[in-house]
């Protein structure tokens, strides 16, 4: 394990996060040899520590500090203190996501160009494509060991799966498989292979699914030239007379604040955090935040359009067994405007334990209606939609008038549904319907979009500097030696479950940042 760096190193680069972005990030520049210091605001779960139980591990890894929340989404309503279920913890929300690893599609880099002017959406081409993506998302899959790439077999499928490919294969649908999944099927990188425990929201305790926290960390650690300092929660980021960053300030578990100075900063807080973190660091030289020349720090939030379709059978299903996302159909996630909506949608297996299958079937609900649908619990089948929303400039992380524990401003999350949104998510739920319907269901339920979710935008790339927040490289327009690691760089949504993506640029950042550190820009 590395020593401790100093707080007045000014030589280290700090990273504010620890998940799929920061973590991954901190670990390959550690590799390629530079100091670098991960300030994570969550406590350090090991393997050992995660529990199987949804209430107690939301309990132990959930970021539950206060929020507002206001639009015309239903989570405002249902839970108003909880927009987006993120993860506080080393590891960030890697250690919660479920495994899905999936490259975007050519015409989701460019929506503009494919998609047109669409009335209420900020619809931006991304400033790099496919082509120039793959080479990272190549390196991505092997360094995750994603199922179906680099000759790794796909992974068992469930009963929840075998009901759905049935169904979908009855309809018409072709492309239906376990996934690409982050996830071991056989043995790989020093981890065991999935024991098909059923509780990948709730940690990996057999180490089979990718996260930064096993797979990533301890090898940067390893190197001497990556510290992890968990609890240390980053409040401002400084800067100096030529608006050079400098370091960040930041609060450690007993709430005594420090300043660790810096050669260059990453922000990876997610899409809520990271423009919060922002937005707070005003200064007389930047009186609207860091980075926000543009105005564009914390708008273009997006969420996925999301939902849920569960199916009731006259036998049980028990979906609730094995991995929880090892199934796709992916035949809608094509761009085709003849449905009534721009982009696509994918199906994905999805199963809930009995406590938030209460609470997130339909917030608020009780009678014999809701109660009758609890009693079919083992007889469920269930499928999670995820289908790329549009960005708006409405919708957007703003700083409240309330402040948190460390007087730091807590943060709004405003959301309203774009039309097409709504077409969208209506469309996928009678398509979903059809499919358990095609198998016999004697009973489909649709649910709302659930607070946890994927957290993109709020800090967009651009080509422009007036468009967005950074560039091509996740460097900010307006500082050089600060960049954005996380999901809140992505331009548009697509509809792809974004944690590749989210590697695929770190990867392709660090090479960025090292070249230029080498050469002295940085």
């Amino acid at each position: 394990m590395p020593a401790p760096y100093d707080l007045n190193d000014d030589s280290v680069v700090v990273i504010v996060g620890s998940g799929a972005g920061g973590g991954t990030l901190g670990t390959q520049l550690a590799l390629k040899g530079i100091d670098t210091v991960i300030l994570e605001a969550g406590s350090r779960h090991e393997t050992w520590d995660f529990i199987n139980d949804e209430w107690d591990s939301f309990s132990q890894l959930a970021w539950k500090d206060k929020r507002r929340t206001s639009g015309d989404w239903r989570v405002s309503k249902d839970f108003p203190n909880l927009p987006a279920w993120i993860v506080k913890s080393v590891g960030g929300s890697t250690v919660h996501w479920a495994g899905a690893s999936l490259r975007f599609q050519e015409h989701e880099f460019k929506t503009k160009t494919h998609y047109g002017e669409l009335a209420d959406a900020n619809l931006l081409d991304w400033p790099i494509d496919l082509k120039e993506m793959e080479p990272w998302y190549a390196m991505a899959e092997d360094r995750m060991g994603v199922t179906r790439t680099n000759g790794i077999p796909g992974l068992p499928g469930n009963n929840n799966f075998k009901v759905m490919e049935a169904g979908a294969k009855k309809v018409g649908y072709k492309e239906v498989h376990t996934g690409r999944m982050a996830i071991n099927s056989e043995p790989r990188d020093d981890r065991a292979s999935c024991l098909q425990i059923g509780f990948c929201f709730q940690g990996c305790k057999s180490g089979a699914k990718w996260s930064t926290l096993v797979a990533e960390i301890p090898k940067g650690e390893a190197t001497g030239k990556l510290e992890v300092r968990p609890d240390c929660m980053v409040l401002k980021i400084e800067h100096d007379a030529s608006g050079k960053v400098t370091g960040v300030v930041y609060a450690d578990k007993e709430g005594k604040q420090h300043l660790q100075k810096a050669r260059v900063v990453s922000v990876a807080g997610n899409s809520i955090e990271s423009p919060r973190l922002l937005l707070n660091s005003a200064s007389s030289q930047f009186p609207d935040g860091l980075a926000n020349s543009s105005g564009q720090v914390g708008r273009n939030y997006m969420r996925h359009t999301t939902g849920s379709v569960y199916g009731i059978f006259d036998k049980p299903v028990h979906m609730y067994r094995g991995t929880t996302m090892a199934g796709i159909v992916r035949d809608e996630a094509r761009h085709d405007p003849s449905r009534g909506f721009v982009g696509g949608y994918e199906f994905e297996t999805l199963s809930l334990g009995l406590p938030f299958m209460a609470a997130f079937l339909d917030p608020g609900k009780w009678g014999r209606d809701f109660s009758s649908a609890m009693d079919g619990y083992a007889n469920m089948a269930g499928m999670w939609i995820v289908g790329e929303d549009m960005p708006r400039a409405d919708n957007r992380i703003t700083l409240a008038d309330e402040k948190d524990e460390h007087g730091m401003p807590i943060p709004d999350v405003h959301f309203d549904d774009h039309a097409n949104d709504t077409a969208m998510r209506n469309h996928a739920y009678k398509q979903g319907a059809a499919i358990y319907d095609a198998v016999g269901a004697v009973r489909t339920i649709e649910t709302p979009a659930y607070p946890s979710t994927h957290n993109l935008g709020t800090n967009r790339m651009s080509e422009k500097p007036e468009d967005g927040v950074v560039n091509r490289f996740g460097q900010t327009h307006d500082i050089p030696n600060l960049f954005v690691s996380d999901g809140s760089q992505f331009t548009t949504g697509a509809a792809e479950n974004p944690t590749l993506t989210i590697v695929a640029l770190a990867l392709r950042q660090a090479d960025h940042i090292a070249g230029r550190m080498a050469k002295g820009e940085l």
